[in-house]
């Protein structure tokens, strides 16, 4: 029995969990709140601070490892599990989850995941119960076998250990100019996201978008240094074809022509459109992937929603209905199925970019660092939080000192052959 007793923790998000509904369909900002009535259910008014609920494995030796739960900021839209309550995730995870866990081999990392989130019936765990026990089974193993979380990765998937570092990415919120010059101050390899989840950010035919996406290469030749050249990468949470509609060769044409004002810069578009479900979002990206690679464009197709799970990520991916996915961490569940989908990306030739929410936490977003260098995804998210020194720290010194340990333990083996 490795595993000799569970503690739980309630906890805090790093930002807010927001009523997206609710903000597509208009609604103002007063200040830091919403204004108005919430039009997701279980939303008590459109943003509420982001809770957590963290797991502990009491360790024969005494040590505890911690994982963390949370849901994402948009919960409950795009086909994603409800808002996170923290008393029903603690109940359920005390009734269900606890005891298998006591019962478990947590050196066998990929095994003791499975025993562990067996459905209940025909029904799966919560994911974000999935995700902080993986986060916390990641790191027993890790412990037990006194290693790295990545080189358990590494061995449970048959990977190479890995020496390239994973491109980060960061997210601006609402306080777009300023993080900005943030993110270029700092040499952040991909931004800025910029947040445009409302008509006001988007413009009458994209033209307010379109004129950020000019003032920010404009503003990296201003205050970046030499050589200094981003990945431009905008998450337009659907609204290309909210406002322009949702025909696969207008979002296409639209989509080109703001990387024709960019010419010189590869640019990521996140989220293009909704078209509604699963299926109809894979049949109408692949079109609009297939329009931007036969002109040969520089722009990208990122997906998010409706593309949550592994089995969305693996039809998304065989049908090259994106040049690249977001594997939101949360929305995946378990983060062994995070690696998976790396690698399932991969096989298929598609970009995998691991990513998350802003409501994580500091210990979730270091898991997901090592799960991203061990997989060699193409990039992944600075998180939790809107913040961007905060969350660019965090997953940048994580992963700075991951690749320290791994090159000196490189370096020993050496040394010994």
């Amino acid at each position: 029995m490795q595993i000799k007793d569970v503690l739980l923790a309630p906890g805090n998000g790093a930002f807010f969990y927001d009523d997206q509904a609710a903000i597509r369909a208009g609604a103002s900002q007063d200040g830091f709140v919403y204004v108005g009535q919430p039009a997701t259910p279980d939303f008590q008014s459109i943003r509420v601070p982001a809770n957590s609920l963290s797991i502990g494995l009491v360790l024969v030796d005494d040590t505890v490892v911690w994982g963390d739960m949370m849901s994402v900021q948009y919960s409950g839209a795009g086909g994603r599990d409800a808002l996170f309550e923290t008393s029903q995730i603690s109940d359920l995870t005390s009734r269900v989850v606890v005891p298998r866990l006591i019962d478990v081999d947590v050196s066998r990392y990929l095994d003791a995941c499975a025993k562990v989130f067996e459905p209940i019936g025909h029904k799966r765990l919560p994911l974000a119960i999935e995700y902080g026990v993986s986060q916390a089974l990641l790191r027993a193993a890790a412990h037990l076998q006194r290693t790295t979380m990545a080189e358990i990765v590494c061995s449970e998937f048959d990977l190479p250990l890995p020496t390239r570092r994973v491109p980060i990415y960061c997210q601006s919120g609402d306080a777009r100019e300023l993080n900005v010059d943030k993110m270029i101050l700092k040499a952040v390899d991909v931004l800025p996201h910029g947040l445009i989840n409302s008509r006001q950010k988007f413009g009458v035919d994209g033209r307010t978008f379109m004129e950020f996406v000019k003032w920010v290469v404009m503003r990296t030749h201003q205050i970046g240094s030499p050589g200094y050249h981003p990945v431009l990468h905008f998450d337009v949470y659907g609204w290309i074809g909210q406002e322009i509609g949702l025909e696969p060769q207008r979002i296409a044409d639209f989509i080109c022509k703001v990387a024709d004002t960019v010419p010189d810069f590869t640019l990521n578009i996140e989220s293009p459109a909704d078209f509604g479900s699963t299926q109809a979002q894979i049949e109408n990206y692949a079109k609009i992937v297939s329009i931007l690679d036969n002109r040969g464009s520089s722009a990208r197709i990122v997906v998010d929603e409706r593309c949550n799970t592994l089995e969305d990520i693996r039809l998304f991916a065989e049908a090259k209905a994106t040049h690249l996915v977001q594997i939101k961490t949360p929305d995946v569940g378990s983060i062994a199925d995070t690696a998976r989908a790396v690698l399932l990306c991969k096989a298929n030739k598609v970009g995998a970019y691991v990513g998350g929410s802003c409501t994580e936490t500091d210990l979730s977003a270091q898991v997901s660092v090592h799960v991203s260098v061990a997989t060699q995804a193409d990039m992944m998210l600075a998180k939790p939080g809107m913040g961007v020194d905060e969350a660019f720290s965090i997953v940048g010194n994580e992963q700075n000192r991951l690749l320290a340990m791994l090159n000196h333990g490189r370096t020993q083996n050496e040394k010994i052959g």
